[in-house]
């Protein structure tokens, strides 16, 4: 049932649950948590709903002991429960699994799930031991990997498996999931929710955070939502319309129809022609037309962000062409994209997107910097200028001078969008664009998207969220085993057709 007024929602007599109450948090005087309570039971899932700034990642912070709260008090199977560090709150039971992906690359897949914690005997790492239980949190989840394969190049998607392998591995009491599907396609989304089902049968206490809101009504028993610091609203059951979920998280009524208008595709900005590269993709062809949006769709694996990689000159090529106005274009490193008219907003906005130690006005002009100056400097005075502009532009709140760090996941996408289109492309490259962003967000980066259509820019978006290709696309591409599979019209391409091409074929 949903109220307006909640009250706690942690009013169990059952003494088996991890419970705050009135939890109260600010940030150089700015109130970001407020009041709230909540409690989730060993064996139930909490799904936490609201857009990015609402509190949910303090709030989440807080019971994993990363964050101290001002106020407030929690407890924990009915004893005081008060963390001091992430490592306080695991020792007691409770394992937090980030929405940004934090493993190290040069290490193992066993050493990264270990980090910290790597068994010994007489006094040397127990390498067999390691890999072996390893090995077994990895199967738990469905996950065929060597456990002693470094992480370096592996998918988002297969290192997001291995940090929910690493929290599930230490056994808690409560895990909370931070966006665990963000990177994952809808086969492997089912896969982690099919392990949250089998945790909350052995006992094991969820609070499962996602904008993705059909898994949230999937999984969860209670479902609650913050909105501006506050909890608006709770509902004790999943099955809410996902309309209500919405209006709740955004305070209004909200369309998800996102077309952009029919290009006339009268000039072909981009063609690509025969690209292949050993091992991972081949004979990939295709065009987009000034104003046209192409969405790329298919599984992890499918070699959808390796193409569009290779296109903005990131990563190599074997074979093939890519011509930009019908002049072939050389690509040896990403400079030569840029100077083509070609531009990508990358899947991993912190690792490969932002500066997260620099504001966010410097971000924004950072690729131009040589341009936009004399003699290769530019003034203060200018970079607040564009980044003011480009404020309006993109709707980005929060201060444009205080570290990028400190921002939602929503206005740290909107940077790094205003950031390659301080000048305005030939080419945008979007992939994942709306990854691990609320509602609200991901709607204003779809107007951005077809603002920038609708004046002549030629879009490439890739996207594991099926809805957000359909709806936002002219022509769907579809991707299969680093296999081109077909190219669909807006009026061909449903979720039913898009995956059954997007599944891979039996070896004949």
């Amino acid at each position: 049932m949903a109220v307006d007024d909640p009250a706690p929602v942690s009013s169990r007599s059952d003494s088996r649950a991890l419970a705050c109450t009135d939890l109260v948090k600010s940030y150089a005087g700015v109130t970001v948590l407020k009041s709230v309570s909540l409690s989730v039971a060993a064996g139930e899932v909490l799904g936490l709903i609201g857009e990015n700034g609402a509190g949910k990642s303090t709030l989440s912070s807080i019971l994993a002991g990363i964050v101290i709260p001002d106020s407030g008090s929690m407890t924990l199977d009915g004893e005081a429960y008060r963390p001091h560090s992430p490592h306080d709150a695991l020792e007691r039971g409770v394992a937090l699994i980030h929405q940004e992906i934090r493993m190290v690359p040069a290490l193992s897949v066993a050493e990264n799930i270990f980090l910290g914690r790597l068994p010994t005997s007489g006094g040397r790492v127990d390498t067999a031991r390691m890999n072996r239980e390893a090995a077994a949190a990895l199967e738990v989840l469905g996950i065929d990997l060597d456990p002693r394969r470094p992480v370096r190049g592996l998918s988002m998607a297969t290192q997001q498996g291995i940090e929910i392998a690493k929290a599930i591995s230490r056994k808690p009491r409560y895990v909370i999931f931070d966006e665990p599907s963000a990177s994952l396609t809808a086969h492997e989304t089912d896969k982690v929710l099919g392990r949250i089902e089998v945790l909350r049968s052995q006992g094991v206490g969820v609070v499962y955070i996602s904008h993705r809101l059909e898994e949230v009504r999937e999984v969860a028993q209670q479902i609650v939502c913050l909105r501006d610091g506050r909890l608006v609203q709770a509902w004790q059951s999943g099955r809410v319309p996902q309309d209500d979920l919405v209006r709740a998280m955004v305070g209004r009524d909200f369309t998800f129809e996102h077309h952009a208008p029919e290009p006339a595709r009268d000039r072909v900005v981009l063609e690509v022609r025969g690209l292949a590269r050993a091992d991972a993709f081949e004979g990939v062809s295709f065009s987009v037309g000034e104003g046209e949006i192409l969405g790329i769709a298919g599984l992890v694996g499918a070699g959808r962000t390796e193409v569009v990689r290779a296109i903005a000159g990131v990563d190599r090529f074997d074979r093939g062409e890519v011509l930009v106005d019908g002049e072939v274009v050389s690509l040896k490193r990403p400079t030569d994209a840029i100077a083509a008219g070609i531009v990508m907003v990358p899947e991993d906005r912190k690792g490969q997107g932002l500066l997260l130690g620099r504001s966010s006005a410097e971000n924004i002009c950072t690729p131009w910097e040589k341009s936009l100056g004399r003699r290769g400097l530019v003034t203060r005075s200018k970079i607040a200028r564009i980044a003011a502009k480009s404020r309006t532009e993109f709707d980005i709140r929060g201060s444009l001078d205080i570290p990028s760090v400190g921002l939602s996941g929503g206005n740290q996408q909107k940077v790094l969008l205003a950031k390659w289109l301080v000048r305005t492309p030939k080419v945008l490259i979007l992939d994942e664009p709306t990854r691990g962003v609320d509602v609200g967000a991901k709607m204003a980066i779809y107007e951005i998207v077809r603002r920038l259509a609708a004046s002549g820019v030629a879009v490439v978006v890739v996207s594991s969220e099926l809805e957000e290709v359909l709806g936002l696309s002219h022509r769907v591409l579809v991707m299969s085993g680093g296999r081109q599979r077909d190219v669909l019209d807006r009026a061909q391409a449903d979720s039913e057709t898009v995956m059954q091409l997007a599944v891979p074929q039996a070896s004949s």
